[in-house]
């Protein structure tokens, strides 16, 4: 039972910690809008996401007013497009994305996901018309947002959609160079994707999902790093029972708004994901949470055991608050939507290898992070290959969602705007990868794979 204090405690932390649910999401199986005439096919894809999502903005703002919580952003993920055009007879699919676009508009959503191919194993000649079409829908697009799944545990990792992903990078950036690369933000590279992530550039609505469904994302990573402040000095077991506790409250909230938006649409409700997703916004930081445990700067000596314990104890919490905790649950490291993360960057001490490290024993990976403009696509595919090697030898998800800023080089900064703020240009290493990217075939899998 929720007694006053609590809904005390809940109104200070949206009104003063930056607590908010970040975003409800609908799933919507596309798998019924197959045709071979892509035309047709983009009829059917339209009238069905308009019909699902109509009142899904709506619903948002209604709860948004009686509940007084912030959501932030209405969102939309559909069955990965690969599949649903596969049976198109069209050389891209960029007719698609721009149908997927107008009709986020028309429902009025922030983003839609799901342009996205799932090839860990190898690639369709529908998987290789998506991912090639990538760069032309970004740059085309305003709301779209395109993923693909490149590797696995169970699987090893496809090298050859690797070196055909690090092309793509390089010329979604340069389609959209009059955005400062915007593009590349919309576009994510995973290793072991989840069916059910609410949040962008990498929800899609999974196979394996319903008809429709409704999943929440919460963050508050603002109001972790307020209740720590009165944990100073504390050994680290209460450092980890305060962030359970602190993440138990934000999914119990995170589920109630989720349940009721369920029931107003007439979907059922999927998951809620807990992830303290962070916003450029100060006081509202992942990297000030590390901090705040002890180090001088984050990206500094005991910053991955610091993230570690902060992503391990919001899990634990958060499956106490709810009986459907999915998507990527943990902690996030979008170096250009944190504030703390920024800085540390800017200040030399967050690098691109220390960020690998960390994705270790984060929620995802490599996240928003802004590299010079003239790095090459073999190079680009390297980074993803690490990332991907990560994922798969933890039997984790990892992703790698970088920009190559267009004209500009170390120091330089990208300003990408709103929630995804700002990104300082970081160093990669110099020396080449292209012989190892150029082999091709596929890694494979790790032994944890045999588990049956």
């Amino acid at each position: 039972m929720l007694n006053q204090n609590d809904i005390l405690q809940t109104q200070d932390m949206i009104d003063k910690r930056h607590l908010d649910i970040r975003t409800i999401t609908m799933g919507i199986s596309l798998l019924d809008c197959c045709d071979p005439d892509i035309e047709r096919c983009c009829e059917k894809i339209y009238r069905k996401i308009t019909r699902c999502a109509r009142d899904l903005v709506q619903v948002g703002q209604d709860l948004e007013r009686e509940f007084g919580i912030p959501i932030v952003n209405k969102r939309i993920s559909v069955t990965p497009i690969a599949l649903v055009a596969g049976a198109c007879q069209a050389d891209s699919y960029v007719a698609i994305a721009k149908t997927l676009d107008a009709a986020a508009k028309q429902c009025g959503v922030n983003f839609i996901g799901g342009f996205s191919a799932l090839v860990q194993k190898g690639c369709t000649e529908g998987d290789w018309k998506l991912i090639r079409s990538i760069p032309e829908a970004m740059a085309s697009t305003e709301r779209v947002c395109a993923s693909v799944n490149v590797a696995s545990t169970k699987a090893g990792i496809n090298m050859d959609a690797v070196a055909e992903m690090g092309r793509i990078v390089k010329r979604t950036a340069e389609l959209t160079a009059d955005n400062q690369g915007l593009g590349c933000a919309k576009l994510v590279v995973f290793a072991n994707a989840v069916e059910d992530n609410p949040f962008m550039a990498g929800a899609f609505h999974g196979v394996g999902e319903p008809e429709c469904v409704l999943n929440v994302g919460v963050s508050g990573p603002g109001v972790v790093y307020h209740a720590l402040q009165n944990a100073k000095g504390q050994p680290f077991d209460v450092v980890a029972e305060t962030v359970k506790k602190t993440a138990f409250r934000i999914t119990r909230m995170g589920q109630l708004v989720g349940q009721e938006a369920s029931k107003r649409l007439h979907v059922p409700f999927g998951i809620v994901d807990l992830s303290l997703a962070p916003t450029p916004a100060a006081g509202d930081s992942v990297a000030r949470i590390l901090e705040e445990m002890g180090l001088q700067v984050c990206g500094t000596h005991g910053t991955t055991a610091a993230l570690a314990l902060l992503n391990d104890a919001v899990k634990k919490g958060g499956v106490m608050a709810s009986n459907h905790v999915g998507g990527l649950s943990g902690a996030f490291i979008p170096v250009s939507e944190d504030e703390g993360m920024i800085a540390a960057a800017e200040s030399g001490t967050l690098t691109l290898s220390k960020l690998e490290a960390m994705t270790c024993v984060c929620s995802v990976g490599l996240d928003m992070v802004a590299i010079p403009g003239d790095t090459s696509a073999q190079t680009i595919s390297a980074i993803i290959a690490d990332e991907a090697a990560i994922g798969m030898v933890n039997s984790k998800t990892t992703a790698v969602r970088i920009l190559p800023a267009p004209g500009k080089s170390v120091g330089d900064r990208v300003e990408l705007g709103g929630l995804l703020g700002s990104a300082p240009v970081m160093p990669v290493h110099e020396e080449s990868a292209d012989a190892f990217v150029a082999r091709g075939g596929r890694i494979p899998a790790p032994l944890q794979s045999l588990k049956n």
